[in-house]
């Protein structure tokens, strides 16, 4: 079938992105469903750093290839041999297209399915092939198995959870990434409990998504960091109980002297080896450090072993939140629905495909929290 899709061919190309237009709309093929996958009509698809990280080349992936991977849609039609999804069933689509047959999926960790960490790095499809090509028969890659900057998308089974029918498409949409990543990283893996201090580096669509985790969990004083003022603005409006610029060379200090050897659990959301330099440090003995980002592959960190061992520090990632998606989606949104976890708060724009280029420039200028595009 014809879709209409956003597509990058090269990656690095620079800002302003609205003048050197890497992302172009264009009119493609999408293939039919096989066995296992399902046709999903994209409703809304949300604009996330991972994305830009793709365009600028922090993230090298196979070219070209249609861009997305947080959205909501509806199903439209299941491949050969069924599903227990059906026509007409709304959907949240996710990531990682767990596979539920390798070892870490039997270990309950889908987040790091080996097919699809294999499939997404080469722009495949769980079964190894492409669905995505040009008129002139040019094939493209996928998106972590998902591209949803298109009217259409054919995705693994594993890539999808099934959501309320009246939940707001742009809502839904980014409960698959960046809600599912910033709560995930607060409630799974740092496991925030009630009473314990936090502090969040790096104010994007996670990063306030991880102190709304926070909050939830029952933490009594949660830090928001950033260089931005506007976010520090908004982290409070939501429920931070204090906020400090990260590029204030005292923060370190004010900090521990606000919070006495400094928070029990930092997460860092910022995708910058600085940031998390930063949330090491004003993580305390015996304290967790949680990074939930992704910055350049070639970027390394340095800490001191000894302070690892002398004072019993914890340091560890979070992808996907540590999520069993099936199970913690309908938790969050159960969450939101509550009134305790208000991330619609987040979206700061709405925008057609066409504006898509436009939509990268504010993300990568810190001006937007979760942009949103319409279908």
């Amino acid at each position: 079938m014809k879709i209409r899709a956003a597509v990058l061919d090269q990656m690095q190309l620079p800002p302003p992105y609205a003048q050197t237009r890497p992302v172009s709309v264009e009119t493609i093929e999408l293939g039919e469903p096989g066995p296992g996958e399902v046709l999903v009509r994209i409703t809304a698809a949300g604009l996330c750093h991972s994305d830009l990280s793709i365009i600028n080349g922090d993230r090298p992936r196979a070219m070209p290839m249609v861009l997305g991977h947080e959205a909501a849609g509806i199903v439209e039609a299941c491949g050969p041999g069924g599903s227990d999804l059906g026509r007409g069933d709304a959907v949240a689509l996710v990531f990682v297209p767990s596979c539920g047959h390798c070892l870490p999926c039997q270990e309950g960790r889908p987040a790091l399915c080996e097919p699809g960490a294999a499939a997404n790095g080469a722009g495949t499809l769980v079964g190894g092939h492409r669905l995505l090509s040009r008129p002139d028969g040019q094939v493209l890659n996928h998106q972590v198995g998902v591209s949803c900057f298109a009217e259409y998308a054919v995705v693994n089974r594993g890539s999808l959870v099934k959501v309320a029918p009246d939940l707001s498409p742009e809502v839904a949409a980014i409960f698959g990434c960046a809600v599912l990543t910033g709560v995930g990283a607060a409630l799974n893996s740092a496991a925030i409990r009630l009473g314990q201090t936090v502090a969040i580096v790096g104010l994007g669509g996670v990063g306030l998504s991880a102190l709304l985790g926070a909050l939830a969990a029952g933490a009594r004083d949660v830090v928001a960091v950033d260089v931005l003022p506007e976010k520090l603005e908004l982290a409070l409006a939501l429920g931070a109980t204090r906020a400090f610029r990260a590029d204030d060379p005292d923060i370190v200090a004010r900090l521990r002297s606000a919070i006495p050897g400094g928070v029990d659990i930092a997460i860092e959301a910022a995708s910058a080896v600085p940031a998390l330099e930063l949330a090491w440090k004003l993580t305390r003995r015996g304290g967790t450090t949680v990074t939930c980002s992704l910055p350049n592959p070639a970027h390394h960190l340095q800490v001191p072993v000894v302070q690892m061992t002398a004072e019993e520090r914890t340091l560890k990632g979070s992808y996907l939140g540590s999520a069993v998606p099936g199970r913690d989606i309908p938790h969050y949104i159960d969450l939101y629905q509550a009134g305790r976890l208000p991330v619609d708060r987040l979206i700061t724009h709405r925008l057609a495909l066409d504006e898509i280029n436009a939509g990268f420039d504010r993300l990568a200028a810190g001006e937007a929290v979760r942009q949103v595009v319409l279908f």
